[in-house]
């Protein structure tokens, strides 16, 4: 194997594994969220980890995170506005990176 193959080979290794933290990392951040806004509307720990896994689910209707958005938006109702809610996504990204980079 050449230089040229070896680095074209460290490159593309290193784009996937990039891609699949991210991916871990919104994943952990749609649980957070979807926890956080089960908070909100005052479900028991049960119904709380179940709305997280309906909230990570709602991810893979489309890409990017407005499928996210609208559904927690639309189940929080009054609960939180659209600032509060972004904030809150934006917030549980950078947590959920700090979490994906401790495991490993």
């Amino acid at each position: 194997m050449t230089t040229f193959e070896d680095r074209e080979n460290a490159f593309e290794t290193k784009y996937a594994h990039d891609a699949e933290m991210q991916f871990k990392a919104e994943a952990r951040r749609n649980k957070l969220l979807g926890l956080w806004a089960a908070g909100l509307m005052g479900k028991d720990e049960a119904a709380a980890a179940d709305y997280a896994r309906e909230v990570v689910k709602s991810d893979f209707e489309e890409a990017g995170d407005e499928d996210v958005y609208r559904k927690v938006s639309g189940d929080l109702g009054d609960l939180a506005d659209e600032a509060t809610i972004r904030a809150k996504m934006a917030e549980l990204l950078i947590e959920a990176q700090s979490q994906i980079m401790a495991d490993e």
